[in-house]
């Protein structure tokens, strides 16, 4: 059975443990310690909004939102930054209940809409997201600079 729910500071052990395996996808180093140290301060400084997807109540992937704001809309917009479910759990859901329950925060905090970005190798989230009603945004550049 799929549950998702609001993360909270008792799920920091776990997040943290999930938060490393989404990293280490991404070709980053493990740093156990260094995950744990950065999903806290986002939960103890309200800096983002985490879902926790659950199966038979164990942690099998989680799901981020950053908060922005649409100038041009003159309400707040969600970043979806990081989705991530456990190998052995993908092809059953969680990624579609983590999206679901970031669209329905997006509702439920009166936000104009849910944003993403991918790469363009990321054939499984590149399937993912046009079957839960993302647009390819095909008008806009997006420029970056990093220090």
């Amino acid at each position: 059975m799929i549950q998702v729910r609001l993360a909270s500071q008792a799920d920091l052990e776990s997040l943290a443990g999930l938060f490393n395996l989404y990293r280490i996808f991404y070709g980053k180093i493990s740093d156990e310690s260094g995950a744990k140290k950065f999903i806290t301060e986002r939960m103890e400084k309200n800096e983002s909004v985490i879902f926790l997807a659950l199966s038979d109540g164990a942690p099998v992937g989680f799901t981020q939102l950053y908060p922005l704001f649409s100038s041009t809309r003159m309400k707040r917009l969600w970043l979806l930054n990081d989705l991530f479910v456990l190998p052995e759990q993908r092809g059953n859901g969680f990624s579609k209940a983590l999206i679901e329950a970031s669209k329905n925060h997006c509702a439920q905090t009166n936000a104009c809409g849910l944003i993403l970005e991918t790469a363009v190798d990321n054939h499984i989230g590149n399937a993912l997201y046009p079957k839960t009603g993302f647009k390819l945004d095909t008008e806009f550049n997006r420029y970056y600079w990093d220090i």
